[in-house]
């Protein structure tokens, strides 16, 4: 595979709902070709039409998957292991980039879900063996990738993973996204806190009607 982020195939699974069509908007502006993944062709192909742009396409999600050199999962945390488990063979090879956030809501606001592998990326890891899986993008509010009147969205990335060449290749794309820069944040089983951090900005956007993001300092 290419290290040249700019010139990989995305594809962004759940990419028919406000995040994963706000990353394959970005990244299209960034030059990547973005293949949006659903479970419905129709959803999908009408998701690349409405964001609109030559770069765009949807597909069904084993074909996005298939078709694309680097592959982000979006989806809802109910369906996150049976769809990527059904999806292990057209993943394999393939650096997966996990930002979902396991999450749940009640009367009290926002809190973590407890993930039996200690989070939704290690447990992307688990039941996608031959697939190198980092965990990236999950404080990023839809809000701010999907507004036009936003040129430059101006937050940190948070990168975990395993492998050198992965988190670089990835902390790289989070880079080409105007104002944004990607940074290690450990390996992946440091992944856990990091999600559930989400809970934490998702109060805070509800209390002070932001879209709260997080930077580093000293780096």
């Amino acid at each position: 595979m290419t290290t040249e982020p700019s010139s990989l195939a995305v594809a962004v699974l759940g990419g028919t709902g406000d995040e994963g069509r706000g990353l394959a908007r970005r990244l299209a502006l960034a030059g990547h070709r973005v293949i949006i993944g659903s479970r419905d062709a129709g959803r999908a192909a009408a998701a690349a039409a409405d964001l609109g742009g030559d770069l765009l396409s949807g597909r069904v999600n084993h074909e996005a998957a298939a078709a694309a050199d680097i592959v982000i999962v979006a989806v809802p945390w109910e369906g996150h292991r049976d769809l990527l488990a059904a999806l292990a063979r057209p993943l394999a090879g393939k650096i997966v980039i996990d930002c979902v956030n396991p999450m749940g809501f009640d009367s009290r606001g926002a809190y973590p879900l407890r993930v039996p592998e200690g989070s939704a990326a290690e447990q992307a890891a688990a039941v996608l063996p031959d697939s190198t899986v980092v965990g990236a993008f999950h404080h990023v509010p839809a809000g701010l990738l999907l507004d036009p009147a936003v040129e430059t969205v101006d937050m940190d990335v948070l990168v975990l993973g395993d492998v050198r060449a992965a988190t670089d290749l990835v902390i790289a794309m989070a880079g080409e996204i105007p104002g944004m820069r990607g940074i290690y944040a450990g390996r992946l089983r440091n992944c856990g806190q990091v999600e559930a951090l989400t809970a934490n900005l998702v109060s805070i956007n509800r209390r002070y009607s932001a879209h709260a993001g997080l930077r580093v300092t000293g780096v």
